[in-house]
């Protein structure tokens, strides 16, 4: 009887060893095969990420919406992720940086309407203010410069009039007046109507949006590109969100082994950070 119990007591202390010991193992791959591609001293997107091995970043002229876009200033590694309200997101885990721009407290910058402001503030800041338009979800065209002439749209469900009763002004507060218009009459669904489609993911570039059109939809923007030599491409993506909150640099929960670069398919299942877009379609700013 005591052979027995001596016996069982054995094989029970060996899987007892065994179950501990195969985590471990687990845990030490995936620490050796994962590559250290964050920067967390660093503060902008080229400079927080490294590419891969094997990869190099694609060349953009300076200047060009590419390069700008690629050197976003970013907040220090670490900083969370802050609703409009100040109160802070109820999850950080699936971003690696925040990007410096600020989140207004109406609530109203959300996720279309923060690469929105991007887009518009780099025009502003080359000079193209005369570029700077949207379309509103009902179709009608609301340009930056008929703004600042003082146009304002009257709105009656679909029908959208323009008159003039502003003085003109051509300020960056008014601007952001302006902005503000456009968040609350566009998103998703008007940007998927309105800007040119991408059929070939191939041809995908910094600047370029994954999209989910609708009511919710949500949009994501990328903002790097890397390339190897047999012509395969990664992308880093940042987004905002619903309800507004800081615009952050997103991991990829998928490829760990590539986190936080994304390999990107028209018509794929894509995870990005806390949303899943089921059929991947793409979009790019006229």
């Amino acid at each position: 009887m005591k052979k027995l119990v001596f016996i069982v007591l054995v094989i029970s202390v060996l899987g007892l060893i065994a179950y501990k010991i195969k985590p471990v193992n687990h845990a030490v791959s995936a620490i050796v095969v994962e590559p250290k591609l964050v920067n967390e001293d660093s503060l902008s997107i080229k400079t927080r990420v490294n590419v891969p091995e094997g990869y190099e970043r694609v060349a953009y002229p300076e200047g060009s919406f590419e390069d700008y876009l690629r050197n976003y200033k970013l907040k220090p590694f670490g900083s969370k992720i802050i609703n409009y309200d100040s109160s802070e997101y109820f999850w950080q885990h699936g971003h690696i940086g925040i990007l410096e721009i600020p989140v207004p407290i109406n609530g109203l910058q959300q996720c279309a309407d923060a690469l929105i402001r991007i887009r518009s503030e780099y025009l502003w800041d080359n000079n193209r203010k005369n570029e700077i338009g949207f379309n509103f979800t009902s179709g009608h065209y609301c340009s930056w410069e008929q703004y600042a002439n003082g146009f304002r749209p009257k709105i009656d469900g679909n029908r959208v009039t323009f008159y003039k009763t502003a003085q003109e002004n051509h300020s960056k507060e008014n601007f952001y007046r302006y902005l503000n218009l456009i968040y609350t009459y566009s998103g998703t669904l008007s940007l998927f109507h309105e800007l040119p489609k991408i059929e070939d993911a191939k041809n995908l570039k910094i600047g370029d949006m994954l999209i989910k059109g609708g009511s919710p939809g949500h949009i994501v923007m990328i903002c790097d590109e890397a390339v190897n030599a047999k012509g395969e491409k990664l992308y880093l993506l940042f987004q905002g969100n619903t309800p507004a909150q800081s615009v952050h640099l997103v991991k990829n929960l998928e490829e760990t082994s590539i986190s936080p670069w994304y390999t990107l398919k028209k018509d794929a299942v894509i995870p990005v950070s806390n949303y899943t877009f089921d059929s991947a379609k793409f979009v790019r700013f006229k």
